[in-house]
């Protein structure tokens, strides 16, 4: 009896203790909320140049059609990690025709899609839920890496919600969007092997003219370089390059004025005196 007492101390604390952690975990875990004084966005752009500037902690509430593609902008520097997470609520007194799945993605300055190490980027819904929740947390932002490695660089991210799959009666059901993207760290710029000299943010104002400080400072260096210059005098932009279809164009017009003197002269009649 007193065995079996014992045994059954022993195995309640054994599972005491494997909940131990979870449960610390949970407390742990809290819901991302947004910064204090924030002014919430209600607004969202349609592709990637119109996306509505945001920045961590700022919380996004938007009205929004099934369907559409939704994006926003904000700025990440090297060391932080950051967290999206998107809520999409359904109308309660329309009911949808069927399932979907829906889809988050993050894209960086150059808009190579990122990859998320944790959260719901691509849940699917069923027609009965009223509310279908997505998340993505992205890698930390590094100050350097390979062109050809795509880790995240310092610069401008694009966040992206859409519907993948959906029922065709459901396409334009108006849906509210809640959005906040949180910082859940920064450890500063880390040692690497070395630094990226602009940050990663395209020009988004279509349309415009660049000024010089917008070019590339070795633009100037590297047309002087391809130029030939005599008497000081550039003269690149007025001779084409000798390319492939500028040879072929000049051997065809040279044989055609061959034939065309060779036929007439085949072919004229002989004078009478």
């Amino acid at each position: 009896m007193r065995a079996s007492i014992g045994r059954g101390l022993v195995l309640a604390a054994a599972a005491g203790l494997a909940l131990l952690p979870a449960g610390a975990a949970a407390a742990d875990t809290v819901a991302p909320t947004p910064s204090p004084g924030a002014v919430t966005v209600t607004k969202a752009g349609t592709s990637f140049i119109t996306a509505a500037q945001i920045s961590a902690g700022q919380p996004v509430a938007v009205g929004a059609s099934v369907g559409d593609y939704l994006y926003w902008s904000f700025p990440a520097q090297a060391g932080q990690v950051h967290d999206v997470a998107v809520t999409v609520t359904f109308p309660a007194d329309r009911k949808r025709a069927g399932d979907s799945t829906w889809s988050v993605d993050v894209f960086d300055g150059l808009r190579r899609r990122q990859a998320c190490t944790a959260g719901a980027q691509t849940p699917a819904v069923a027609a009965t839920a009223t509310r279908v929740d997505l998340g993505c947390t992205l890698r930390a932002v590094r100050s350097w890496a390979e062109p050809w490695s795509g880790d995240p660089l310092p610069g401008t991210y694009y966040v992206r919600l859409s519907v993948a799959e959906l029922a065709d009666r459901d396409l334009g059901m108006p849906v509210e969007v809640d959005l906040l993207v949180s910082l859940l760290g920064d450890e500063g710029a880390p040692a690497d092997d070395g630094t990226l000299k602009t940050p990663l943010v395209p020009p988004v104002k279509a349309g415009t003219i660049l000024d010089e400080q917008a070019l590339s400072p070795t633009s100037a260096q590297e047309d002087s370089e391809d130029g030939s210059w005599f008497d000081g005098v550039s003269f690149t932009g007025w001779i084409p390059d000798l390319s492939s279809r500028w040879i072929w164009t000049t051997a065809g017009g040279i044989l055609a004025a061959v034939a065309g003197v060779v036929g007439f002269a085949m072919t004229r009649r002989p004078r009478v005196r």
